[in-house]
């Protein structure tokens, strides 16, 4: 697509990024599309008119939502052949965490082409508030609401070494920060609200101390909540080594059982090898 705006857009499917809280950080390319696409997509018709009536401008509006996703979809897809659609959702950047994705992939399946609009993104400014590390991240959504489903759901992601991003409301954030607490053990995290609002803030401590702060005074506005990737492993102990090396050894090579306990416990190779030959009695006479 040239770099240059002009007033008529190439059919096919335009996906902006719209503004999280401050209306002044919608870009000059997203405000020009939504000026001149023949339809937009929107999660809520009166929340994208607010934001048309800012840029000055009306343009037609079609709800696309998870209610009606399945039946609005089709016929989006036939006018990409001949107009320019485009899809925002309330606020961010659309696919995440809302149903988008199929929207795209039925545009190309049809052979129109997408274009994204990139912009604002709760996640990801949450990321750069929280003072967590930002090197490898993962992008939970909204965790279930119900215990038994939100406990397994935190069990899933607990060995994983990243750091969480995932959203969530104020009347709940208290009971998640503390099953959080239980299911990946008290580690540091942050909690950003109201982002790039008037009341934007970042709250950080441990888990546990952050479902304390919130037992009792659940925060307003929209959450996104960022935890620390989990401490490094506890070394494993010369017994431990020793007894996987010996289960090792009865299905395996030396070298093969010192490279596969070595990669399991992060133990040193060449030392492990040492050990095995000693464990079979080589070199010991």
């Amino acid at each position: 697509m040239t770099s240059v705006l002009t007033p008529h857009l190439a059919p096919g499917l335009y996906i902006v990024a719209t503004p999280i809280g401050n209306l002044g950080d919608l870009s000059p390319r997203a405000a020009h599309i939504l000026s001149h696409a023949a339809v937009i997509a929107v999660e809520d018709s009166r929340v994208t008119g607010k934001l048309l009536n800012h840029i000055g401008v009306k343009r037609p509006m079609t709800p696309y939502h998870d209610h009606n996703a399945e039946d609005v979809r089709p016929g989006l897809i036939a006018r990409m052949g001949m107009e320019a659609v485009a899809l925002v959702s309330d606020a961010g950047t659309p696919l995440i965490s809302d149903p988008g994705y199929k929207l795209v992939r039925d545009a190309r399946a049809a052979g129109h082409t997408v274009w994204t609009i990139p912009g604002p993104c709760a996640a990801v400014a949450a990321l750069t508030l929280a003072g967590l590390p930002t090197d490898r991240f993962m992008f939970l959504g909204f965790l279930p609401s119900k215990a038994q489903a939100r406990a397994a759901a935190i069990a899933e992601v607990a060995g994983i070494r990243a750091t969480l991003v995932l959203y969530e409301s104020g009347p709940r954030l208290a009971v998640t920060l503390g099953a959080l607490a239980e299911g990946l053990g008290d580690r540091e995290a942050a909690v950003t609200r109201e982002i790039t609002k008037h009341f934007e803030e970042a709250v950080t401590g441990t888990l546990s101390d952050l479902a304390a702060r919130y037992a009792d005074a659940p925060p307003k506005g929209e959450i996104v909540l960022v935890i620390a990737p989990p401490g490094a492993p506890q070394a494993a102990s010369a017994a431990d080594a020793d007894a996987a090396l010996a289960e090792a050894l009865t299905r395996l090579s030396t070298g093969q059982a010192a490279s596969e306990v070595a990669k399991a416990l992060g133990v040193d190779r060449k030392a492990l090898y040492a050990r095995a030959l000693e464990m079979k009695g080589v070199g010991s006479r």
